[in-house]
């Protein structure tokens, strides 16, 4: 069954909350045009939507989640930044509740690993371009991280990461497959690029470290691959410790190769 792994547990939304445009959508800054009708699908808290809302106005702008409390959040932030073109609702990537034709630019952030059927949801979000518009995607290659020191517990982590997302559906290094997924949704036009997520500094460290070592203690990662016989309470606290002797390092350093994708429909 699928199911999104990390669920949305304040440390999920911490880090999510994070990204923008520039940290997380360099690849498609130039497709970002004044008066642009994009979709952000997997919108979470909303702060990439937010961003692009503010690039393209007076486009309207509309990000979809799953979850209805993470959208109300985000509509919540929006009318905070006075962003009148930033709009959000709760929907599903399978089917997505806009017509044919509808969108210059459709962008997904982190979503294509986590689904059990990407190339469905690739179709489904070419259906809603435009003709000659852009099908954005970029996903993160979880196995092909890198990090020091190298702490045994960041090893159990990385184990238990792969096999927790897999059990849910998803293909946690789903960059790697991002062409080929949108060459099998039809696509025909497909420029594929990577870019890379380095946390070293201080502060990156608390916010990338610290997040995850209250991911594996409090939210549902922890007790769900427990559950599922993936790991033992005590390799679950081992790795939320891993993680904040990592934080507490200062030669700690960690980086996260993305693929991206922007195939033209």
């Amino acid at each position: 069954m699928e199911r999104y792994t990390l669920g949305h547990h304040p440390s999920v939304l911490r880090t999510h909350s994070w990204r923008t445009v520039e940290n997380s959508a360099a690849y498609l800054l130039p497709y970002l045009l004044a008066g642009c009708r994009v979709l952000d699908v997997g919108s979470g808290p909303g702060t990439i939507t937010t961003d692009i809302a503010q690039r393209v106005f007076p486009g309207d702008v509309f990000g979809l989640d799953a979850s209805e409390s993470v959208t109300q959040q985000a509509t919540q932030r929006a009318a905070g930044l006075g962003m009148s073109n930033a709009h959000f609702l709760a929907g599903s990537a399978y089917e997505l509740p806009f017509e044919d034709n509808s969108f210059d630019i459709v962008h997904a952030h982190q979503v294509l690993q986590h689904l059990g059927d990407p190339v469905a949801a690739l179709r489904e979000m070419r259906r809603v371009t435009k003709p000659g518009g852009i099908v954005a995607a970029r996903d993160v290659v979880y196995g092909s991280a890198s990090w020091y020191p190298l702490l045994p517990g960041l090893e159990e982590w990385m184990r238990v990461y792969q096999e927790l997302a897999r059990s849910g559906g998803g293909e946690p290094n789903g960059g790697r497959f991002l062409k080929a997924w949108a060459l099998e949704a039809g696509f025909t036009e497909v420029r594929a690029t990577a870019s890379v997520w380095a946390f070293s500094e201080p502060d990156e460290r608390e916010w990338w470290g610290g997040a995850w070592a209250e991911r594996a203690s409090a939210s549902n990662w922890g007790p769900d691959a427990i559950s599922q016989g993936i790991a033992t309470e005590t390799q679950i606290q081992q790795i939320a410790d891993a993680w904040t002797a990592w934080v507490a390092d200062p030669a700690g350093w960690y980086a996260m190769p993305h693929g991206e994708i922007l195939a033209v429909a």
